[in-house]
Parts: C-alpha cells; sequence; structure tokens
C-alpha cells in the first residue's frame, strides 16, 4: 500500500478497518477520562471486557457446586481444557493434540528441558541467543548444573557482530555447524525481547535437526504477535506465556508444544504428576504413571480455573475475529508505524533515533525498539505526559508494540506526530 502522510490518510484506514469493532471489547486504560495510546502489548496486553464475567463464572460455579463443579454447570472443570487448545493451536501453527495450558512460562521451560536436554558424552552443549531475556538464561544455567556441568563451557552464546545489534541467520548456522557433534539442544527466542527480531525458526529447526539436536523456541514475544507453524517446521517443543499479545491477564497460565513425534516415545523422561495421568484413568487412583495422551501428558498439578477463563474470554476473541485477520492487519499497522517513523527521523536536521528492530518485515512482528540518540528519557516521559504509554529499557530503549486488536492507525499517527513534536522541541532546549 502506498501510504500518505496525513491524519486524514490515518482515520481513512481504521475507517475501511475489518477488525475496527474489536477495540471496544477491551478495557483501554485512561487518565481522568481520556483514553490513553496503550502501545504496550509487548509487555501486558489489555483486558478483555469478557474476563471479569468468565471469572464470576467459575466463582459462581464454586459457590453453587462445590467440588461437583468439575463435573456439573454449564462448562464443567474437567473439560475446561478442550476449549482451550483448538484456538490456541490455530495460533501457534500446530495440532490441538499438540498444545497444553499449563504453568508459567519459566516452570515451563524447566520441563521441556528435562525432556529434551539429555546430555551424554561429548554431546551436551546447549547453542542460545546472546542476551536472551535473564529468566531463560537461568533456566539454561541451573539446567545445565544439574547435570553437573558448567555453563561456561557448555552454553554457547550467538552474539551480533561488532557494531550491529541484530543475530545475523548465518553466524547462528554456523554455530550450529562448528559444534554439531557437541550440541544437544539449540534453544531461542521466536523474538529477541530488546530488539524485535524475528528469528528464523524454520532454518534454524532444520539445521540444529540435522546436525543431531532436539529443538525448541520461547515464544514469549511470538505467540499471538507473528504467523506461527510449529509443526510443519517440526519443533521439538516451544513455551510462550499468554498475558502479553494472547490479553490473557498478569500471571496468566502459560503454554506448551510438542511435537506429536514425540508423544509416545517412552524413552523420553519426564517429570510427572496426577493431572498428567491418563484421563480415563485417573480417578483409580493407581501407582505407576500412565501418561495422558499428547501433549496433556506432561501437565503436573490442578490447574487454576479461573486463569483458564481469563486465557479463554481472551482466546475467544482472537477466533472471531480470526487468526489470518489479525495477522493482514498487523502487518498493516506495523508497516504504517515503519513510514511514519522513518518520516519522523528523516525530517530531523540531526538523526535522533536508531532503530534496532529490523525493518525488514519477515525479521520482525508488532515490536519497534528505538535507541534514542539523545536525552532518551526526557522523551520517553515527556511521551507518557502526552497520554502515551510505550516501555522504557535500559540505557536508552524505548519500545512500542501496537497491536490489531485493539490499537488503530489514527494512535500511530498521533503517537509519531506527538514524537516528533517532542524531539524537536527537547532538542531546542538547553
Amino acid at each position: 500500500m502506498q501510504f500518505e502522510n496525513s491524519l486524514l490518510f490515518a482515520k481513512q484506514l481504521d475507517a475501511s478497518d475489518p477488525l475496527k469493532k474489536f477495540r471496544d471489547e477491551f478495557i483501554i486504560p485512561a487518565v481522568d477520562g481520556k483514553e490513553q495510546i496503550y502501545f504496550l502489548g509487548n509487555s501486558l496486553g489489555l483486558q478483555p471486557k469478557t474476563a471479569e464475567p468468565a471469572i464470576k463464572e467459575i466463582l459462581q460455579q464454586w459457590a453453587g457446586y462445590g467440588v461437583e463443579g468439575f463435573f456439573k454447570g454449564t462448562d464443567p472443570w474437567l473439560k475446561y481444557h478442550d476449549q482451550l487448545v483448538k484456538p490456541l493451536s490455530a495460533i501457534v501453527g500446530a495440532l490441538p493434540q499438540e498444545v497444553v495450558v499449563m504453568n508459567q512460562l519459566s516452570v515451563n521451560l524447566h520441563l521441556m528441558l528435562v525432556s529434551f536436554y539429555q546430555p551424554s558424552g561429548k554431546r551436551n552443549k546447549i547453542i542460545c541467543e546472546a542476551k536472551a531475556f535473564p529468566s531463560d538464561q537461568n533456566v539454561l544455567e541451573t539446567q545445565v548444573k544439574t547435570h553437573g556441568l558448567d555453563p561456561d563451557k557448555v552454553i554457547i552464546e550467538v552474539s551480533p557482530r561488532q557494531g550491529e545489534h541484530t543475530i545475523r541467520k548465518e553466524d547462528i548456522l554456523q554455530a550450529i555447524e562448528l559444534n554439531k557433534d557437541e550440541t544437544a539442544l539449540v534453544l531461542f527466542s521466536g523474538i529477541n525481547y530488546y530488539t524485535g527480531q524475528l528469528f528464523d525458526m524454520a532454518g534454524i529447526t532444520k539445521e540444529a535437526q540435522k546436525a543431531g539436536a532436539r529443538v525448541g523456541f520461547d515464544l514469549a514475544h511470538a505467540a499471538g504477535n507473528v504467523s506461527l507453524c510449529l509443526h510443519d517446521w517440526n519443533v521439538d517443543f516451544a513455551c510462550w506465556c499468554t498475558y502479553k499479545y494472547l490479553n490473557s491477564g498478569p500471571g496468566a497460565v502459560g503454554g506448551v508444544f510438542i511435537h506429536e513425534r514425540h508423544h509416545a516415545d517412552t524413552t523420553i523422561p519426564r517429570f510427572a504428576g496426577w493431572w498428567g495421568y491418563d484421563a480415563a484413568t485417573r480417578f483409580k487412583m493407581e501407582k505407576g504413571f500412565k501418561p495422558d495422551a499428547g501433549a496433556q501428558g506432561w501437565q503436573l498439578s490442578t490447574p487454576s480455573f479461573l486463569l483458564y477463563a481469563t486465557h479463554k474470554a481472551a482466546l475467544g476473541i482472537a477466533e472471531r475475529a480470526g487468526w489470518d485477520r489479525i495477522q493482514q492487519k498487523s502487518r498493516l499497522l506495523n508497516d504504517y508505524l515503519w513510514f511514519r517513523l522513518q518520516e519522523v527521523n528523516d525530517r530531523m536536521k540531526e538523526r535522533s533515533i536508531e532503530f534496532i528492530t529490523p525493518q525488514n518485515a519477515d525479521e520482525r512482528g508488532c515490536q519497534v525498539s528505538m535507541l534514542m540518540l539523545r536525552r532518551g528519557r526526557e522523551l520517553f516521559n515527556a511521551l507518557a505526559d502526552a497520554g502515551i504509554m510505550v516501555d522504557w529499557r535500559e540505557p536508552d530503549v524505548i519500545r512500542l508494540a501496537p497491536v490489531p486488536l485493539y490499537n488503530g492507525f489514527e494512535e500511530v499517527w498521533r503517537f509519531s506526530d506527538t514524537l516528533g513534536r517532542i524531539i524537536e522541541r527537547v532538542k531546542n532546549e538547553k
């Protein structure tokens, strides 16, 4: 599309947006009755208006039925999980039986490494991205130590080249090739939390498995953001949170993908729990673990149905909007954001922004990370004072992520217009 640099054009894009009605299904933060421009879906998605009644329904079942709520009511708790995996599997590109909703992200990563990181002899190394989110680094470090290995010798981090912000694909593949006889696991983010770089998950998976390694992904910033095809890519496992682009609330329940080819493999170790026991015979309370079919066999404890409820409410909106339509708007909205930001940067006599997110649409999702070249914290504070909610990361990075279900094109125009005026004002101040 040929974009135009005017507020009228932005309003025309909003008027023709087939998903514009879904904004009304979310609660937009407001100050003194004025809605804020909320570009923080990369940190915490907004609350669906259906979340509160969904929680109340669980509470009413608990009040009315007690423990019989597992079996009675319009949505018996025992079958609640079945309603989550169908819409979720469409979002991550999986078969429904390959998806399980459980725990939170770091817990799930630990559980997956129990199953898929099994160092043996010299094949004990893990290849990952440098400067991954700290929780991932903590998981890898402590998992390696449980095997009696030294993280400094076992964990191989692939870094950006000198003077660059993102990691080149060829450097990832080279690291795999150079360590092909010693690598047990390749674990990358789908999207790097800091730069917003989208990695080539299909290419990484193919090369890692060719080298004899297992492959997993942390999809915290990718699930609900970009198109995923976990089954077709042949990924071994993936984990994600649901409180960012999936709008399921702070501390929301997490999700896991385990490829179906692993489901019946009895040689794969796993931690076991009662809720992962074969559903047909679970209540016989027999000794000896017999896993449930599919990814559900990796569950441990009885889930929180209050967290299930908010997740179901959010997934219901995404399902009605249609994942393909969400992706189409996301690409258009993000392209328009880049058009506007580039215009802001280009008109300055001195460049004020260095974009550390790749501008190639195939290497990014919703998020844009901007390295502010001067007085960045002042700019961030001024944006907040103007009613624009974005994210600050030390030392000088502003992150923002307009998302398609509740953000619009006029918001993008107003944000970039405000940003440009603030940069000019700050630059002229002594």
